[in-house]
């Protein structure tokens, strides 16, 4: 039986301590903090894990540089310290990189001004990073030939984080960390509503691929919808502290501008930071900010022509980027925290990114509210305290539930990887062995892939032609990454999708066979349904196919 399957038997029938709704980045967090401690978990997600806000973020991991234009310093100081928690913990995969942002001629401040904010970061930051640098309009002509300097007045050098794999993919390990420590989670089954009766919540759910319904029993009841959490909230009857404003955010992925491992950051002609940030063969860039009243969202022509047009004003290119060189687009939604009666008031471009736990201790209700990647560890502990405080037992609270296995679980698994010499089986166009990216992704499981290829050669070959990913891998991801629809690969457990387009992708020999390892007798269905929506996903994949989809590309 598959594993998404046995799973919903077991939330129908079993009774858990704690059930979360919703499966971005706040859910999977609390869901692997609260497992890893021993509680009993069960998670639910009405589409794909990390289908919504926590796939279309920049892929940063950063200290909130922008906050400090509000003073929000404690904000800053808490964000710079989950950042520096998070490259700590996940060495592989958490990796620190270098912004350059050119201030232009009759910007609000002086760029000396700027880089002694960044000073003050740096320090904020407990000096972790590489420290900021102070450079003239030559010096960043220097660094990036393609910036356009001719307006510029000067500029700065400064560290953050990124994500080396795609948001989702971070996301989702989190979920596979739950699973391995026993909790039990489902995509594609939707929350109905619930009720509470003695003592204890009856969720009604449906799963979404067959349209049948069940009840799911838990104790305490956890809203981790993202956008939709006062959505959710009305069909519980909840009342909060907080509720969300809406903000929408795009990027654009085009082929690669520079071959620099670093973010070029630019001030947008609405004053907010827009980003040129790298992605193997491919540059993203964005972001918009738009305020929206529902939390349903879509890429718009005058989004598209904002980033344009801000991008061409920036960069010195041979010619202008135009609609023609869109690969793929991102469009997502900011869920805000604000107050339940006045957070309408504040200035909309200055509400940040802070998360906010509602808790109805009488009904053992929580809420979180906002919330952003970065934080993400701080979101796990403060569940389990709250759930603690509703009376929960948590059998292990000193278990450290986050991070990647030790490294000498690591050093073996790479001696293994030497000794059967697997990098040598990897793309010659590859941009890192292929035993680290194995370990990135898979950590431990890594381990049952080398078997695999020891048994079987096959397995290590490349299988979607130009994407880095080995059949073992797809073989991984069918037995324990409950792929249940051909984008949760393409999309989410990979970002394939995002810089492949769509009919170099339908054309490639080995999707069909990925299909057929990922679905079985269903893998046509599958194939068929993803292309045929490929029109109805203008968000993520435009229908034309690019200029650079002959390169080789990374998935």
């Amino acid at each position: 039986m598959k594993l998404r399957d046995s799973n919903i038997e077991r939330l129908a029938s079993e009774t858990f301590d704690v059930l979360i709704v919703g499966g971005g980045i706040n859910g999977a967090s609390a869901a692997a903090a609260l497992a890893g401690k021993g509680v009993k978990v069960g998670l639910i997600d009405r589409g794909d894990f990390a289908g919504a806000t926590s796939m279309h973020s920049s892929n940063l991991v950063w200290g909130g540089i922008k906050y400090m234009e509000s003073y929000d310093f404690p904000l800053v100081r808490k964000l710079c310290k989950s950042r520096n928690h998070l490259i700590k913990s996940y060495p592989s995969t958490v990796k620190e990189i270098r912004f350059l942002t050119t201030i232009n001629r009759g910007f609000r401040y002086h760029p000396r001004y700027l880089w002694a904010g960044t000073w003050l970061y740096w320090l904020i930051g407990n000096g972790v990073t590489r420290i900021p640098r102070f450079l003239s309009p030559s010096a960043i002509r220097q660094r990036e030939a393609i910036i356009d300097t001719r307006q510029a007045v000067g500029g700065f050098e400064y560290s953050d984080a990124y994500l080396y794999d795609n948001d989702a993919r971070f996301v989702f390990n989190f979920v596979r960390s739950a699973l391995d420590y026993g909790a039990v989670a489902a995509n594609y089954v939707e929350s109905l509503g619930a009720q509470r009766d003695d003592g204890a919540w009856t969720i009604r759910a449906r799963n979404v691929m067959d349209g049948t319904t069940f009840p799911i029993r838990a104790k305490v009841l956890i809203n981790a919808a993202g956008p939709w959490v006062d959505q959710h909230n009305a069909l519980t009857g909840q009342r909060t502290q907080h509720r969300h404003a809406y903000s929408k955010g795009i990027h654009l992925i085009v082929p690669r501008l520079t071959d620099s491992r670093r973010v070029l950051a630019f001030f947008a002609d609405d004053g907010r930071l827009f980003f040129v940030i790298p992605m193997g063969q491919r540059t993203c860039i964005g972001t918009t900010d738009t305020r929206l009243e529902s939390p349903e969202a879509h890429v718009t022509d005058d989004d598209i022509r904002f980033v344009l047009d801000n991008i061409n004003k920036r960069l010195s290119l041979d010619e202008p980027l135009g609609r023609e060189d869109i690969i793929a687009t991102r469009c997502g939604v900011r869920p805000l925290a604000v107050g339940a009666s006045n957070g309408a008031q504040r200035d909309f471009l200055q509400l940040s990114r802070k998360h906010a736990i509602d808790t109805d201790a009488a009904q053992a209700h929580i809420s979180i509210f906002g919330g952003k990647l970065t934080d993400c560890l701080n979101v796990g502990d403060e569940i389990v305290a709250e759930v603690q405080r509703l009376g929960v037992t948590v059998p292990y609270p000193r278990y450290r539930w986050y991070g990647e296995p030790p490294d000498s679980v690591k050093q073996e698994f790479l001696h293994q990887a030497r000794l059967m010499e697997l990098d040598a089986m990897t793309s010659p166009e590859a941009m890192e062995p292929l035993s680290s990216r194995l370990w990135r992704r898979y950590g431990t499981h890594a381990l049952g892939m080398l078997e695999e290829i020891r048994e079987d050669p096959r397995q290590g070959e490349l299988l979607i032609e130009g994407t880095e990913y080995l059949r073992c891998e797809l073989r991984q991801a069918q037995r324990r990454e409950m792929v249940t629809r051909l984008e949760d690969f393409l999309r989410r457990r990979s970002k394939i999708s995002l810089v492949v387009g769509n009919e170099q992708l339908r054309r490639s020999p080995g999707l069909k066979e990925a299909c057929e390892i990922l679905f079985g007798n269903a893998a046509q269905t599958r194939f068929d349904e993803y292309f045929a929506g490929a029109a109805e996903r203008p968000a993520e994949t435009p229908s034309h196919a690019g200029p650079a989809h002959s390169e080789s590309l990374k998935g």
